[in-house]
């Protein structure tokens, strides 16, 4: 007998190229059926993988270690609010753009689309769907209720993937999870931020079990200006996503033509 998820599973595999935001309103209206949270990433290259940055620099996760060392070396007295666990140490890092195996998504599909349009503007770009919970599975996480996203700091089962868990042993290899953090800081709030981490292997989100989590939508580079002046109009740009002072002056200039 024919389900809901079977058409589902077939619609979602197809390759739809989004050019407007009518088109995303669209695209998102054929999936409002689905009973479970959807998370979003944009990318501003189709080609890339859903890797954290670490996994891209000399040494992987061995270099996890020393970069939370000399990053906290310096970073203490810079700092208005001390970081009081591993968790909150690995968020400002990312902040500040150091290496983590933190991948950032957003609950919001317009801050993924402004992502996917705004940089690489000569290539495709992709905005990513997630289903956290059906990651979540995968990783072997099953929270009580049924639609439970577990926190960062706050579940348990989390801890297996703190810095200190993996420096302890160098055996165990767990698959990325999906995570909610406190939004702590005004480009979190903003960017209705929302993560995934990585284990041991840095293992890339699309390319895991059954491929019943993820899909992609491509953004055509002949329609990134387009899209980008039109989440203008909606108010989303650098200014509505960066909430700081050195956006406001970039805004602020934007006056000079």
């Amino acid at each position: 007998m024919w389900t809901f998820w079977d058409g589902w599973r077939n619609l979602r595999y197809k390759t739809r190229k989004i050019r407007s935001v009518s088109d995303l309103l669209a695209e998102l209206k054929l999936r409002s059926r689905l009973k479970q949270p959807v998370w979003y990433r944009g990318q501003g290259n189709a080609e890339w993988g859903l890797v954290p940055t670490i996994a891209r620099e000399n040494g992987g996760i061995t270099a996890e270690s020393p970069l939370i060392t000399r990053f906290k070396q310096n970073a203490l007295g810079l700092l208005e609010d001390r970081p009081t666990n591993e968790w909150e140490w690995l968020f400002v890092m990312r902040h500040y753009g150091v290496p983590t195996r933190l991948l950032d998504w957003s609950e919001s599909p317009l801050v993924a689309l402004f992502f996917a349009a705004t940089f690489e503007p000569n290539r495709d770009g992709a905005v990513w769907c997630l289903l956290p919970i059906e990651l979540n599975k995968d990783a072997n996480i099953r929270p009580p209720h049924p639609s439970e996203i577990p926190g960062f700091g706050d579940a348990e089962v989390l801890n297996n993937y703190l810095p200190s868990s993996l420096a302890k042993e160098q055996t165990s290899s767990l698959t990325p999870a999906a995570a909610i953090a406190p939004r702590n800081t005004r480009r979190i709030q903003a960017q209705h931020g929302v993560f995934t981490i990585t284990h041991r292997n840095q293992m890339a989100v699309e390319r895991l079990g059954n491929g019943q989590h993820i899909w992609k939508l491509v953004i055509p580079a002949s329609a990134k200006q387009t899209l980008v002046a039109e989440l203008s109009s909606l108010n989303v740009s650098q200014l509505s996503l960066f909430p700081e002072l050195d956006h406001v002056a970039m805004h602020a200039k934007e006056l000079l033509g």
